[in-house]
């Protein structure tokens, strides 16, 4: 009996799943030490990260935890997952068509193109403002019903784990590996003729840069290099129809202040190379 493949994910999951890769990867930590620091067996976080199963929000939570990342972003990432899921996002009639979607951030700084990607950003102050009222409002009525308590101080927020990496020794690694794609820069934006995303970025605590692209198909290949020359390129190619739903990053260049970054696009079908630079401001 052939076993039937299974179909490309819905976006909304395929979003979210990039988004804890990313804060997985970012955490450094295997499967088994995940499943170790947190109440979700290695298993269920094997199904979690590949987007097969949605995750309950506390694994959410816990993974934010660990990454040491605000809960917003990631909470309205899977509200729109779970609205999926559970079928509640099916519209009724649209009374006008809509914008196709693109891919929310999947980390602090918001796509420059992309009318859902700004949606998606406003979702999730909307959630992390809804959750401070929420707090509020449960002071005020727990203040309402008899005598009033002390409130505890919140705890402070965990700290962001240090980069694995600083100019050359990051030359060739992955952002995500080595702790350099928290809170990085946006040096430049591009939208090929194939509508695939592309953007330079930078890390100043690692003094290191990569591109990323999205809303991309099988085959398609991002390079990233310096344009004083001397290195080779790095690159990134889309493997699968998961990937293709993703952010891809390509591997880091050591870039100083003043050094300017290459990336060029090359799509498998339908038009010609794409390149674009951007330079590291001193």
């Amino acid at each position: 009996m052939t076993r039937t493949p299974p179909g490309p994910l819905p976006p909304e999951r395929a979003r979210l799943a990039s988004a804890l890769r990313e804060l997985r990867a970012g955490t450094g930590l295997s499967l088994a030490a995940l499943a170790a620091k947190t109440t979700f067996s290695k298993s269920s976080w094997e199904r979690y990260l590949n987007g097969r199963t949605l995750p309950p929000r506390e694994a959410v939570q816990e993974l934010c935890r660990l990454a040491g990342e605000p809960e917003g972003r990631c909470l309205a990432l899977w509200e729109l997952a779970e609205s999926e899921w559970s079928g509640r996002a099916a519209p009724s009639t649209p009374s006008a068509p809509t914008d196709p979607p693109s891919p929310p951030e999947a980390d602090v700084s918001k796509p420059a193109a992309g009318g859902r990607g700004a949606v998606l950003a406003v979702l999730a102050s909307v959630c992390a403002t809804a959750a401070g009222g929420l707090s509020v409002a449960l002071v005020l009525l727990a203040g309402q019903s008899g005598d009033p308590r002390p409130s505890l101080p919140s705890p402070p927020p965990p700290s962001a784990p240090a980069p694995r990496c600083r100019g050359a020794t990051c030359e060739g690694k992955s952002p995500m590996h080595m702790r350099c794609g928290t809170a990085p820069l946006t040096l430049a934006s591009h939208r090929t003729s194939t509508g695939a995303q592309l953007e330079l970025r930078y890390s100043d605590k690692c003094a290191a840069g990569w591109a990323r692209m999205w809303s991309t198909r099988i085959g398609d290949r991002l390079e990233l290099n310096r344009t004083d020359g001397g290195r080779r390129p790095h690159a990134a190619e889309i493997t699968d129809g998961l990937a293709a739903q993703s952010y891809v990053y390509t591997p880091m260049t050591e870039a100083l202040p003043g050094a300017t970054v290459r990336a060029c696009f090359r799509p498998v079908t339908g038009g010609s190379s794409e390149c674009f630079d951007a330079r590291v401001e001193q």
